[in-house]
């Protein structure tokens, strides 16, 4: 059998797609120097419906179905995510290979170009731009006064309707990921806190996800694997996994891991749309210092369905069937 030399990551086509993209494509040469790698932009519904919410469209699989249909038919070989974009459960044969080490998953308050300040300082009925429903629940929850409009497109089309001196927008919130890998840290105002917002189930993170059946792409992409923060992630998208079952509530997490005892911390929140009631719990577990990789994944994942059962007995099933 003919050993291959090419491997085909697909992806997005937006600015930050293709940064993401580069970042994995550079760790995977540092690896395997001798192979071909190729980048194919591939359309996501989720880039061209861009007329309606997500959430009114159904925001699972938008930017991620497509590429997966290329995965299969043979047109790319990988295909690259943003984590948080993914569906907790992924279609029959196949997989997420790798998990790359994690951005800073916080979300940004950014203001109009020339503008400071934080949301504290915001006035009353300023109107705060963001496509999340995450998002919106808890900063209204914290800050009722401040009002809320969706905004679509990419990040850079995101930052020119804020900037537009026609524009409605006092300020939008972004992932901080996405502005550091675009080398736009400089456009956030104010790095929102946790007791006000937590970030979404794998924000920050990149997946590789490969065919099942693809050994070869499933080695070329192994070095891109974070364990700190597959470990972290895996939990999270346990936690989602299990709690959400099918509602459209708002579902924040946080996650941290103690690399010297091994011990992953989990919070998880659950809002109602309006962002009047919220419930938040958090587990802790050690998932056992010198386990081999998979023992540990395995704890993981039982914690973050924990912080469900805890969720939901603490009144989350309540609010999300509501």
């Amino acid at each position: 059998m003919t050993q291959r030399t090419k491997l085909i990551l697909g992806t997005r086509s937006s600015p930050l797609a293709l940064a993401q993209t580069d970042a994995v494509r550079a760790i995977i040469h540092s690896h395997h120097p001798e192979l071909d790698l190729q980048i194919q932009t591939i359309s996501t519904k989720g880039d061209r419906v861009l007329d309606q919410a997500l959430s009114k469209i159904g925001d699972r699989g938008l930017f991620t179905n497509d590429l997966e249909q290329a995965m299969r038919a043979g047109t790319i070989d990988v295909a690259i995510h943003s984590l948080k974009d993914m569906p907790t459960r992924l279609p029959p044969g196949l997989d997420i290979a790798a998990i790359s080490s994690r951005e800073d998953p916080h979300d940004a308050l950014v203001m109009k170009s020339g503008c400071s300040g934080t949301i504290d300082s915001l006035p009353p009925g300023s109107v705060i731009g963001t496509s999340s429903l995450r998002r919106v629940a808890q900063l209204r929850h914290a800050y009722p006064s401040l009002l809320f409009q969706d905004i679509r497109g990419n990040l850079q089309t995101r930052l020119s309707k804020l900037d537009s001196p026609a524009g409605e927008y006092a300020a939008i919130i972004l992932a901080v990921a996405g502005l550091t890998r675009l080398g736009l840290q400089g456009r956030i105002s104010q790095i929102l806190p946790l007791s006000h917002s937590l970030y979404a189930v794998g924000q920050g993170a990149l997946a590789v996800e490969c065919r099942e059946d693809d050994v070869f792409s499933q080695r070329m992409v192994r070095s891109v694997n974070d364990p700190p923060t597959e470990l972290r992630c895996r939990a999270e998208r346990a936690f989602l996994r299990t709690i959400e079952g099918g509602c459209s509530a708002p579902i924040g997490v946080r996650s941290e891991i103690d690399l010297a005892t091994y011990t992953l911390e989990l919070e998880g929140v659950v809002l109602s749309l309006d962002g009047v009631d919220c419930v938040k719990e958090t587990v802790k577990a050690c998932l056992g210092v010198g386990e081999a990789h998979h023992v540990c994944r395995g704890h993981a994942e039982a914690l973050g369905m924990d912080l469900a059962h805890a969720l939901m007995k603490s009144g989350a099933k309540e609010i999300m069937d509501r």
